[in-house]
């Protein structure tokens, strides 16, 4: 099975290093398209560049949820549809694999004097990408809540069950706890944070076999089992614009969500005083008696497309350069942990911060590993949702993947 030899800024420990200013836009003529997905922080970032347009320069963006749908199609295009993708962890490895993205080292060379050398996505020895900011999903809390209970702040998933019971036993709330349960990427994900936590691992050694059903699949699905259990019965449709939104009113008083949210979360905007004052943000909990946070750590960034001139590719990189100047960057301070210069850490950032530090993993980068990651999010609700076994479900999951992992020449 093939890994890449890859150096990435995945640890939010790097984040101090280098203040180094920014060139200024004078970018000149260019044609700048930006495929993302959409949230504050890539909004904020598509915001600096758009501040370049004149004399030449044309920024258009579609940042949109469907952006992992399109991408490929998109950048196969000649020329491609977009110049700029913004990626994470994941979603740079279909671009790698069918060779879509250009290195950059030329780019940074020239222009890229300001970025910290954590930014530098480098795979095989080549600049592929570059990160922006870091993310993980982590512990969010009421303290006014689990005091109202009678129970201290979890450290574990354990004790996140047991304060659930306590808040429920109490009267206090009926559904206290929520994860991004949705059927499809957002479950495979509480799956892979769970099953790294517990100290599993998905594929066998050096393969790409597959390795989750066996009895730390098994607990891994009875965790997530129990803690949904505590959530309201719509859970499957629990992403994180869901989650966000039953936290500000007031209808959770613990959940997982991911350290990207915790800016809106905090600033108080469709939520109230008590809810914002209590909120508590902390490193993901452990589970299984592992002393690993159950999350996984990632980055976001972005690549340039193979498919487009050297002028455009000049014009895009310098845009991007632009974006994540430290003005910009200390202009949306808390929309993300960045990773560019002109960041200073603030409460937003506890949780990621407090991830790394107790040792996350950052999120597998196996090239079969989105195939898993898909076959996990199809077939494991059955289970949550008690028409199947553990066993039954992690079977499905495991046949799914090696049915994809054939088709795309991974298995024989």
């Amino acid at each position: 099975m093939q890994f890449w030899k890859t150096t990435a800024a995945a640890s939010a420990l790097a984040l101090l290093s280098g203040t180094t200013a920014m060139a200024a836009c004078g970018i000149g003529a260019g044609n700048v398209t930006i495929l993302g997905n959409d949230f504050p922080a890539l909004q904020a970032v598509v915001a600096g560049a758009k501040a370049c347009e004149g004399d030449g320069l044309t920024v258009e963006a579609n940042l949109t949820t469907e952006h992992d749908k399109l991408q490929v199609a998109a950048l196969t295009a000649d020329p491609a549809q977009y110049s700029v993708k913004f990626v994470a962890t994941s979603s740079i490895v279909p671009l790698l694999q069918n060779d879509l993205i250009r290195p950059l080292d030329e780019l940074v060379a020239q222009y890229g004097q300001g970025l910290n050398p954590s930014q530098l996505i480098k795979i095989d020895g080549k600049v592929m990408a570059v990160a922006f900011m870091s993310n993980a999903q982590h512990l969010y809390y009421r303290s006014d809540i689990l005091a109202q209970a009678g129970v201290e702040a979890p450290a574990t998933y354990e004790d996140v069950l047991a304060a659930a019971q306590a808040i429920k036993d109490a009267g206090i709330m009926e559904h206290p706890v929520a994860l991004n349960t949705m059927t499809g990427w957002n479950l495979a994900e509480e799956f892979v944070n769970m099953h790294l936590g517990m100290g599993g691992s998905f594929f066998e050694p050096g393969t790409a076999q597959p390795a989750i059903n066996n009895e730390t699949g098994v607990k891994t699905l009875e965790m997530l089992k129990a803690l949904v259990g505590y959530s309201n019965p719509d859970y499957l449709t629990f992403d994180s614009n869901a989650t966000q939104a039953l936290w500000e009113a007031g209808e959770l008083a613990m959940a997982t969500m991911w350290g990207s949210r915790a800016g809106g979360i905090l600033d108080g905007e469709g939520s109230t005083d008590a809810v914002v004052s209590a909120t508590m943000l902390a490193g993901a909990p452990t589970v299984g008696g592992g002393a690993t946070p159950a999350t996984t750590l990632w980055w976001d960034g972005f690549v340039i497309a193979k498919n487009v001139s050297d002028e455009d590719a000049a014009a895009s990189f310098q845009a991007m350069m632009a974006a994540l100047s430290p003005e910009n960057i200390a202009a949306n301070n808390d929309a993300a942990v960045w990773l560019a210069p002109g960041y200073t850490p603030g409460p937003a950032a506890a949780g990621v911060i407090a991830s790394a530090r107790g040792g996350a993993q950052p999120y597998p980068m196996a090239p079969s590993m989105g195939l898993m990651h898909t076959a996990l999010g199809n077939n494991i609700s059955e289970y949550l949702q008690g028409s199947e076994s553990a066993e039954q479900a992690l079977a499905d999951a495991e046949a799914a993947y090696v049915a994809a992992a054939k088709e795309a020449g991974f298995l024989n």
